[in-house]
């Protein structure tokens, strides 16, 4: 009892007792770990809602990543098709839920005042090593602490190692008073901040790198393989022009495998809370539905934030880039780091191409992707010169459609892309070839023929200028006639 009626300078400070609790849930009468489950339905279908009113109403045209004559033609599936798989999906993941509520122990509290004080001691042992970095640049840290300690005391603590003689506090030991140690109140404050707002930042971090990993490789698999693409991950590729309600739109063993069970890892690898799974399964929801949304919106914070978005992702979905781009849904770096990443350049005039059947141009010159043409020629080809060699059919739909496709990596992913839509005849196959070789034969014939006229109009027009700069005299003189009379 000795010490802790006449306690050190150098002791830690004791750790409060606490006693566990369960955890009230947010709403009355539904457990935390059924209502993370509903916010997921509630959140996937009133994101896609405000998308599916905002296509219905044609509110912002001039965003469009297409048009609506797009999604009827192209897509190679119904809405009722999607809306059901969708649904099944939902169930598969509900059950998944149903079944980690179970196992999972009950959410309890009670404790956040010990695990603050921990890091607390965490903080007061770590001073410990400031008199010897000080040291080490020749520093006396014992004279600095001596000046400081008049007006300064804390600061004075802090670096003469985390000894504070005058901090102390009263507390029960066995049922009698006792004086012990006690924590600065910068050091409680410091511990807070690390308890409940970087630990969790540092949790939900860590989480997105595990599903951005998780989905990558399966995604990227799914491509590759050709057995997998075509029994597994072609249903989600019905919808070349991909909408809202639709991200979801897959086959269910391949939704719990890259959806489901990613994010299920995720909580597990990083020990989240149940309330922190919550807002984490329902922000990278509310993410996937946002990345198929079909809009580049600047004011959008989602595509802003992160390097991962609707139109990147669009171009995944298209026929020239179905083998680039797996990233998904948060941020690119794998993409970036292992060369799969779309190196086409702006591909504005592609989407132009694709709806100029339905609509006039909008938003020709918005840049969809951020990469260059000048990539495709640096760029290390790898992995599609790994690739079996494209059929005669891939290639000759390769030269219709993409004439002026950059050489290099470009011209391989595209090559790739295409015979994959070969390889899925369910999905199209070559009719979705034909499809886009038909409309640029049409696009490059609309162009030339008024490239033709606005030649011959030209022409005239400078004939007249001519002719009336010579006081009247006939246009005849260059050899045209203006046919004016």
């Amino acid at each position: 009892m000795a010490n802790a009626t006449t306690p050190s300078a150098y002791d830690l400070p004791p750790l409060p007792s606490y006693t566990l609790k369960p955890l009230p849930p947010l709403v009355p009468g539904i457990p935390d770990q059924y209502f993370g489950m509903i916010l997921l339905v509630i959140a996937y279908w009133g994101v896609s809602m405000i998308f599916h009113l905002i296509d219905a109403y044609d509110l912002f045209p001039q965003y469009r990543l297409h048009t609506p004559a797009e999604v009827l033609k192209r897509n190679h599936v119904s809405r009722w098709d999607v809306l059901r798989d969708v649904i099944l999906q939902q169930a598969v993941q509900t059950a998944f839920g149903v079944v980690l509520a179970m196992v999972d122990e009950e959410p309890m509290y009670g404790r956040e005042e010990y695990d603050v004080a921990v890091w607390a001691r965490r903080i007061r042992m770590a001073q410990g090593a400031i008199p010897t970095m000080l040291g080490l640049v020749g520093i006396d840290a014992a004279a600095i602490a001596k000046n400081l300690a008049s007006n300064h005391a804390v600061l004075a603590g802090a670096v003469s190692g985390g000894i504070y003689p005058d901090l102390t506090q009263t507390i029960l030991l066995s049922g009698q008073p006792a004086t012990t140690t006690a924590f600065a109140s910068w050091e409680l404050l410091a511990a807070k901040a690390l308890y409940h707002l970087l630990i969790p930042a540092l949790q939900f971090t860590v989480a997105i790198l595990v599903v951005d990993t998780w989905q990558y490789f399966l995604h990227r698999a799914m491509h590759m393989n050709k057995y997998l693409y075509t029994t597994f991950h072609s249903r989600h590729h019905r919808l070349y022009v991909p909408y809202a309600y639709g991200a979801l739109y897959n086959h269910p063993f391949e939704g719990f495998l890259l959806d489901t069970l990613g994010c299920g890892l995720a909580y597990l690898v990083t020990g989240m809370t149940v309330r922190q799974s919550m807002w984490f399964f329902t922000c990278s929801t509310i993410k996937t539905v946002d990345d198929h949304c079909g809009y580049a919106f600047p004011w959008d914070p989602l595509q802003r934030l992160t390097s991962n978005n609707a139109g990147y992702h669009d171009v995944h979905h298209q026929s020239w880039g179905i083998k680039t781009n797996f990233s998904q849904p948060f941020f690119t770096h794998w993409d970036s780091w292992l060369g799969t990443k779309w190196t086409g350049g702006d591909v504005s005039a592609r989407y132009e191409r694709a709806r100029i059947a339905a609509q006039k141009k909008v938003n020709a010159e918005a840049v969809l992707t951020g990469s260059s043409a000048k990539e495709s020629i640096t760029a290390n080809a790898s992995p599609y010169s790994e690739e079996e060699l494209p059929s005669s059919i891939a290639r000759t739909a390769q030269s219709v459609t993409e004439p002026r496709i950059p050489a290099g990596k470009a011209t391989q992913q595209a090559l790739s892309s295409r015979q994959q839509i070969l390889d899925d005849q369910q999905t199209g196959g070559i009719e979705v070839l034909a499809e886009e070789s038909t409309e640029e034969v049409l696009a490059q014939q609309q162009k030339a023929k008024r490239r033709k006229r606005t030649t011959s109009s030209g022409l005239k027009g400078f004939a007249d200028r001519v002719g009336e700069s010579l006081q009247g005299r006939g246009t005849g003189v260059l050899g045209v006639e203006s046919g004016r009379r």
